[in-house]
This record gives C-alpha cells, sequence and structure tokens, in this order.
C-alpha cells in the first residue's frame, strides 16, 4: 500500500493521541479539516486503521504480573492449532498470542493481579487441554520499554 507523506503524518498525530478531534489534528498535519476527515476515512476503509483504544495502566488496575508463557503443543496439526488458537484467544488475560517458530509452538503475553491467579489460568486453563505438553512462564521482572506506536519512517 502507497502512503504519501500527509498520510504517515496523519497517522504519526493518531498514534500519539487518537482522541485528536479532527480539527486538532488538521492543524497538526497542516490540512484543512475536510481533507483531513476525508483522508482520515481513507485510511480506515483501507484497513491501515483498525480501530481505537484507550490504554490503560495495568499497575493502576491491579494487574501486577505480567507473564511470558511458551506453549508446547503434543500435535502441530491444523485442527490442533485452532483449538488452541480458539481457546486463548477467549481468556481475557491473554493479552498477546504468537505461533512461534523454534522450541515452543506459542508464546503468551498474560496480565495476572498475582500468582494464584496465574495458576489457575494455568491449571484451570491451559494444562487441561489435550493438545497441551508443555508449559513454560517467565515472569517480567521490569518493563524496559512499551510501546503501541509502529514506526512510520519520516513523518
Amino acid at each position: 500500500m502507497s502512503l504519501d507523506a500527509v498520510d504517515l503524518r496523519i497517522l504519526h498525530e493518531l498514534q500519539r493521541d487518537a482522541g485528536l478531534s479532527n480539527v486538532a489534528l488538521a492543524e497538526r498535519v497542516h490540512l484543512s479539516p475536510s481533507p483531513c476527515l476525508a483522508r482520515v476515512r481513507a485510511l480506515q476503509a483501507k484497513g491501515v486503521i483498525r480501530q481505537y483504544v484507550a490504554l490503560l495502566d495495568a499497575k493502576q488496575l491491579g494487574l501486577d504480573l505480567n507473564v511470558f508463557i511458551s506453549v508446547s503443543l503434543r500435535h502441530q496439526s491444523r485442527a490442533a492449532l485452532e483449538r488452541f488458537e480458539a481457546h486463548v484467544c477467549a481468556r481475557d488475560e491473554v493479552m498477546e498470542c504468537y505461533l512461534m517458530s523454534g522450541d515452543a509452538d506459542y508464546l503468551l503475553r498474560v496480565a495476572v493481579p498475582d500468582i494464584p491467579a496465574l495458576e489457575r489460568f494455568i491449571l484451570e486453563q491451559l494444562s487441561p487441554m489435550e493438545e497441551v505438553e508443555k508449559i513454560r512462564s517467565s515472569f517480567a521482572l521490569k518493563q524496559v520499554r512499551y510501546k503501541t506506536a509502529l514506526p512510520l519512517g519520516s513523518a
């Protein structure tokens, strides 16, 4: 997809603050409001802008543990992968799930309030699944960097 410099500036500003009014966004990217809104709508229609969200502070909401869980499956058939993916995608505590190359089949990032909640998640949600062979957890001791804005080059 080809995006021009104005599109990139719009995306950059929206990644910084998705709550900007169209007038404020237009000022920041040096457009008048009507063409700015038309460009934003075109980016939405093309699927470049998927959705707008509010980023919350996990710690302030009592979600103090950020855990990375590597999961190996017994079989890597399409059906087994689909069952596992459907199950973990239905769990609110699963923040991210990636199908991986290497030692484990999946890498999950899970946000939970404490160790008992993690234990319940592992024992009640992951372990009972017949597809799951091995589970390894790693705790994040410190979040050094967290960002949601994608690199857009020169915006």
